[in-house]
């Protein structure tokens, strides 16, 4: 299903790596609007899930998805899923405007939930969803893919992590995207469902600093979106920039936008920039361009010289093992809840900021 062609079917396959037993943890997929359902639930089969139930009210999605993964069981409506004591976790990449609501439906029905990005179109519907967390005691996790499902991206999380580049001082996030307008849906141009091009794609950005820098909150310094090429679609938001300012003294400077050219080998040429007081790391997440179309590119600058790796099939997903066990265990090693909701928070802040240049 890994389609690099098309970011809205982009799903990456691993090697499986589980971490429980077969039947152990059970869980379901549901609201198939976006292709990056087909890698959650790759990811997490990978890990050992049993992948139990499915649902969408289309029936042509519905078929779609057991050609991928025949084994499902078709629920006929989305409460048989939430009915069912044996499903532990309900992954779901509905319009973006109902992932929170439904993350609610799922939380209160005892089981943890698992969205697409972004998570949330409204700063009401993330105070619903903490409020939900605190009620339940379940977990509201978020498909962050753009580092969670990038060996380069998670690489770089552990370089950090070791203190390779010295203190993060700054991160640099290019997500540029192919837009494909044909194959999109209708409520993919309409501003209350998708929620603006920095919530929407810019989230997997606002993540990524805040994983980087180690920052646990951080001030919108500037932020601004535009419609440069589409005016047959006014609500549509094609290019977004914003920066940020971290509560540790860290800085963000994010670009995201829908202009990938045709000629480009895949569906964007995503770009990471981490400086610290020791050196650099920049990742090249989907191909170097004009040199190799192999993704997971990692060039770091460091005192000791110039060095490029490559970490494809080297890296893996541990994300999803790791929640797999969080939500076994009740613990937060894979991402911790408020990091999550700080991540959603930012971008939509940054939305709210954000200045029409265009």
């Amino acid at each position: 299903m890994t389609q690099k062609s098309d970011g809205m079917n982009y799903a990456p396959q691993g090697k499986p790596s589980p971490v429980v037993q077969p039947g152990e943890f059970a869980f379901a997929a549901a609201f198939l609007e976006h292709g990056h359902i087909y890698g959650q639930c790759n990811g997490l089969i990978e890990a050992g899930a049993e992948l139990k139930w499915v649902y969408d009210p289309d029936a042509r999605k519905v078929e779609a998805f057991r050609a991928r993964f025949p084994h499902v069981r078709v629920a006929a409506s989305f409460d048989e899923i939430l009915g069912d004591g044996a499903v532990k976790l309900v992954a779901a990449a509905a319009v973006p405007s109902e992932r929170g609501p439904i993350g609610l439906r799922v939380m209160d029905a005892g089981k943890d939930y698992f969205t697409d990005k972004t998570p949330f179109t409204s700063l009401a519907q993330l105070d619903d969803a903490k409020s939900a967390v605190a009620r339940t005691g379940r977990k509201y996790a978020v498909y962050f893919s753009e580092r969670l499902h990038v060996e380069a991206a998670m690489h770089a999380t552990d370089l950090v992590a070791g203190g390779a580049i010295g203190r993060v001082i700054q991160v640099i996030g290019l997500g540029p995207h192919r837009l494909s307008k044909a194959s999109r849906p209708a409520w993919f141009f309409e501003r209350a469902k998708y929620g603006g091009i920095l919530c929407d794609i810019g989230s997997h950005q606002f993540e990524q600093f805040l994983t980087y820098t180690g920052a646990t909150d951080a001030t919108v310094t500037q932020a601004a979106v535009g419609n440069f090429a589409n005016p047959d679609k006014p609500e549509f938001e094609d290019f977004g920039e914003a920066s940020l300012l971290g509560d540790n003294g860290t800085s963000n400077y994010i670009r995201v936008d829908w202009f990938t050219p045709d000629g480009l080998s895949t569906w964007g040429d995503g770009r990471t920039v981490i400086l610290g007081t020791k050196g650099y790391i920049e990742l090249r997440k989907y191909l170097d361009v004009a040199r190799d179309r192999t993704g997971d590119n990692v060039y770091i600058v460091d005192d000791r010289g110039e060095r490029h790796v490559n970490v494809s099939g080297k890296v893996g997903f541990p994300f999803f093992g790791r929640l797999i066990l969080d939500c076994l265990n009740r613990t937060e090693t894979a991402m911790t809840q408020a990091h999550i909701f700080k991540s959603a928070e930012l971008c939509l802040r940054a939305q709210l900021a954000a200045r029409k240049i265009a």
